[in-house]
């Protein structure tokens, strides 16, 4: 082999990366740059250099617990060594018994039905034929439309693209492949203001009009996450379950990134005290260290599924119930049953509310947010993602901007210092920030 096609192993070539792997929400053509990272602990990430990060992220909002936490990680290890993976088809094993009885014990007593799979998109599409599903089995076959409102985000997939939002989402290219679905207008009630009931006429009219053929509507409980970072009332919510009441219409919840504590309950939906008829889990389902999604569902519509001509559920992914991801969410779900995440959430949003409000007074500032463990300072023009992330590196953190947003979703074990590194950093780029004349910086999600 010659020396131009051996692999790298001094180090992680980001020539050959830049050149030859594709990146999330980038182009080939003119790729972002990545940052090489060899090992994480705590909430730091440490780049090849030795450089060290405080994560900002938690890695798209999943690393909940931080880096290699001792629990997960030997309860991995332990898993590998025993049973790494095995068909869920006519075969079950003790860490996917132990997750269900997990998640149905921390949800809603509606939620008695546990379907696993691998990716939170993937499980966006399990609610959504579920609901399908569900409707033949009740012999109405017509309700096959699904209702949402705009600023969502769903997802990738085909399926869960349809309920993104119609216009400023990244879906719009792909045309008459995504599924026409129906949208109301985003909530406009912020969580701590006063509520505006008037804001659910249209919806209410959308349901009037179209409940013969709406199978389900679709929202992310209380915090619209990549649509915006946006955190809408809680009676906003009530009302829509209200309205599906009424309607016969299923209520399916996307909890990918709020569930688990982010917002400040341990799911979104417990602001506004309702339940879902499907909800949807993924992300720090794990503590972010292995994919995996879960999609919960009520007696009702399991029943409903089944009595449909198929007679069954008709999906079945090959990882669906991987015994490796079901042992790292276990010991995930068990740190968060100790209770710390609550006053570690508390804790984070107080400092948050301390240390960011002051950058509502910045010119280029439009808005500052904050609910849980997520800060959010909104910028009045879209930002140059890879000129902020460099200066975020050069500040010794991870903060990615997209949009038109810099925002935090930290580890819950973040210590107060390493949280002040964050907020410090955010309002210096925010002062600083030159925005561009034209508005055409690169967006990028996430």
């Amino acid at each position: 082999m010659s020396k131009e096609n051996q692999s790298n192993t001094a180090g992680i070539d980001l020539q050959f990366d830049r050149d030859h792997l594709w990146h999330p929400y980038t182009s080939m053509a003119n790729a972002l740059p990545a940052y090489g990272v060899v090992s994480a602990e705590g909430v730091e990430l440490q780049l090849e250099d030795g450089t060290k990060l405080v994560d900002g992220t938690s890695s798209w909002w999943a690393c909940v617990h931080g880096y290699s936490h001792p629990k997960i990680v030997a309860a991995m290890q332990q898993q590998t060594a025993q049973l790494s993976h095995v068909m869920f088809g006519g075969i079950t094993h003790r860490p996917a018994v132990e997750l269900a009885r997990l998640l149905i014990e921390m949800t809603s007593p509606k939620l008695t039905k546990v379907f696993l799979a691998d990716s939170g998109s993937i499980a966006v599409e399990v609610a959504m034929k579920m609901a399908l599903q569900y409707w033949q089995g009740k012999a109405k076959p017509n309700k096959q439309k699904i209702l949402t409102i705009k600023n969502g985000y769903h997802g990738d997939t085909f399926a869960a693209m349809s309920v993104c939002d119609p216009e400023g989402g990244m879906h719009t290219m792909f045309g008459e492949l995504v599924t026409k679905q129906l949208f109301a207008p985003a909530p406009q009630s912020c969580f701590d203001g006063d509520f505006d009931p008037t804001e659910l006429s249209e919806i209410s009219n959308l349901f009037e009009d179209n409940h013969h053929q709406i199978a389900a509507l679709l929202v992310e409980p209380i915090m619209q996450g990549a649509g915006g970072m946006r955190f809408y009332h809680p009676e906003y919510l009530a009302s829509l379950r209200k309205l599906c009441d009424k309607y016969d219409v299923l209520l399916i919840l996307d909890e990918i990134a709020t569930g688990f504590g982010r917002t400040g309950k341990l799911f979104a939906y417990e602001h506004s005290g309702i339940e879902a008829d499907i909800l949807c889990l993924g992300k720090a389902l794990t503590g972010g260290y292995i994919s995996l999604a879960a999609t919960l569902c009520s007696n009702e519509v399991a029943q409903g599924v089944s009595d449909s001509p198929a007679g069954v559920f008709m999906h079945g992914p090959t990882f669906m119930g991987n015994p490796l991801a079901c042992s790292a969410a276990i010991a995930s779900l068990e740190l968060l049953q100790e209770n710390h995440w609550q006053g570690q959430v508390n804790a984070i949003e107080s400092q948050l509310k301390q240390e960011l409000t002051e950058a509502i007074d910045y010119p280029n500032v439009t808005d500052v947010r904050i609910l849980g463990s997520v800060g959010v300072l909104e910028m009045n023009a879209t930002l140059n993602t890879a000129e902020l992330q460099q200066q975020f590196v050069d500040l010794g953190v991870w903060i990615r901007p997209f949009s038109n947003l810099i925002y935090i979703m930290p580890p819950y074990c973040i210590s107060s210092s390493q949280l002040s590194k964050l907020t410090n950093a955010m309002k210096t780029v925010a002062k600083q920030i030159n925005l561009p004349d034209d508005n055409s910086a690169f967006i990028s999600h996430g």
